[in-house]
């Protein structure tokens, strides 16, 4: 290896990356920080209009209006990334999905529903794409979305969500084990709080917002809720070849918050 340029660690230019997800908060800061960095984007999302209004200038795209929630629909992905570009390098599973109720309240369907979007279809997904990487020979990059729940509970009925999350580590851990032999790894980046549509109103400036925001800065050691681009840093360094020797890993994107 050659040290004398350590950015070259981080060049992802070039590379396939199959992003599920794609129109959501992290899905969409794969999608630019990849793009911008030079990789070939194949982009798939359920929401038809959101995944339209994706755009990475001067990026390669090709758009697949879909979800990983079968086996045919994760296979279609993967080879529209091989039919385009002729081959999958990097795969990036940010789908998924959160409902929140005190376990009494929630349907047992909700709780499957949660644990399919976040468990079965990173599964599901990271399965089709470790076949075409074993096909292709040369290892590869999988990157799961887990979350500071993972980890840590929650009294505001989050059972599904920390349970899907839980789940998620678990699987990062065996499949970077697994695959490991064959130079694909897989990584999770388990961000906490950070701005997207669904957690705007955090940011604002009012009394529920003040009120709901000190009390959870008052855990961050870091002072302040994340940014979109807190979750670009890792991304790239867990997709390119910067992270060859690191796999079965959770990363914490948190400002110290699972560190207290």
């Amino acid at each position: 290896m050659n040290l004398s340029n350590p950015a070259s660690l981080f060049d992802v230019s070039g590379k396939v990356a199959l992003i599920a997800g794609a129109s959501g908060a992290f899905g969409g800061v794969a999608a630019h920080t990849l793009g911008n960095a030079g990789a070939k984007l194949v982009l798939a999302a359920g929401n038809a209009d959101a995944l339209a209004d994706i755009n990475v200038d001067g990026a390669d795209v090709t758009k697949v209006n879909a979800r990983p929630d079968s086996e045919a629909a994760c296979n279609e992905m993967v080879k529209t990334a091989v039919d385009k570009y002729g081959r999958l390098d990097i795969l990036v599973v940010a789908s998924g999905m959160n409902k929140v109720a005190k376990i009494e309240e929630m349907e047992p369907e909700t709780f499957t529903d949660v644990m399919d979007a976040n468990v079965t279809q990173s599964w599901l997904l990271s399965r089709a794409a470790t076949k075409q990487m074993k096909a292709q020979g040369e290892g590869g990059k999988i990157v799961l979305v887990s979350s500071a729940r993972g980890l840590l509970g929650h009294p505001a009925g989050y059972t599904a969500y920390c349970s899907s999350k839980a789940a998620v580590d678990g699987m990062t851990k065996a499949l970077g084990c697994e695959l490991g032999p064959s130079g694909i790894t897989v990584n999770a980046i388990a961000p906490t709080v950070f701005r997207s549509p669904l957690t705007a109103w955090m940011f604002e400036d009012n009394e529920q917002a003040n009120a709901v925001r000190a009390g959870f800065l008052s855990r961050v050691p870091k002072g302040r809720l994340g940014e979109p681009e807190d979750l670009a840093g890792p991304l790239l360094f867990l997709a390119s070849s910067a992270s060859d020797f690191y796999t079965g890993h959770i990363l914490y994107a948190d400002g110290g918050y699972t560190a207290g």
